[in-house]
């Protein structure tokens, strides 16, 4: 079984490393400190399962899920997270992941999560977060509403981490015209008047950390 890890801590990348590698069905084939480096990473080595933290730098773990599971849709997807809130998990099943992980119990489920999702299921490491789901799975409804497109989820996160309109032009291979197109929708659709607020926003969505 090939794995990509992605975390934004080295020291944490290299205890799922070593936890992963323990077993004699895995191997890790690939590492990344951010989101854009996990997709472009997954898109190299094209691993069965990857192992993605939702708070990295310039795309979160769910984006980068999101674009992953787009481009390599036979790839499963698993989310490590210090967040129970079930706003995260909603977004990590909408973003194409098949399990979602608390870190602080990643050293009993974690090594059960990668071979549950690498055999096409789902898992979750909670019995409640389960009927949680089979809720929201027959009634999409139920789900937190998201007012942003997945588009201007990545641009806020990039706006917020302070990259200018052609730092975050050449991240998402937009033009700087089209960034700033983004940045006015926002401002728009949130009803706010300059950055520092989208910043307070997109904190307070868990896309950046304060």
């Amino acid at each position: 079984m090939r794995l990509l890890v992605a975390d934004d801590h080295g020291i944490v990348r290299g205890g799922l490393r070593l936890l992963l590698e323990r077993q004699p069905d895995m191997e890790v084939v690939g590492e990344a400190e951010d989101g854009v480096a996990a997709l472009e990473e997954a898109l190299r080595v094209r691993p069965d399962v990857c192992v993605l933290d939702v708070a990295m730098p310039r795309m979160t773990g769910l984006q980068a899920a999101r674009e992953i599971k787009a481009q390599l849709p036979e790839t499963a997807v698993l989310i490590l997270s210090m967040h129970d809130d079930e706003r995260y998990l909603f977004e990590a099943l909408k973003a194409g992941a098949s399990g979602y992980v608390l870190k602080r119990e990643a050293d009993e489920a974690l090594v059960d999560a990668v071979r549950a999702v690498a055999r096409g299921e789902s898992f979750l490491t909670n019995a409640a977060e389960r009927s949680l789901i089979r809720a929201w799975m027959s009634d999409e409804s139920q789900g937190p509403r998201e007012p942003l497109s997945p588009r201007e989820q990545e641009v806020l996160k990039l706006i917020a981490e302070a990259h200018t309109n052609r730092e975050i032009g050449e991240i998402l291979h937009l033009s700087e015209k089209t960034v700033e197109s983004h940045r006015g929708n926002l401002l728009r659709k949130l009803g706010m008047r300059d950055r520092v607020e989208l910043v307070r926003y997109a904190i307070r969505r868990g896309l950046v950390e304060a």
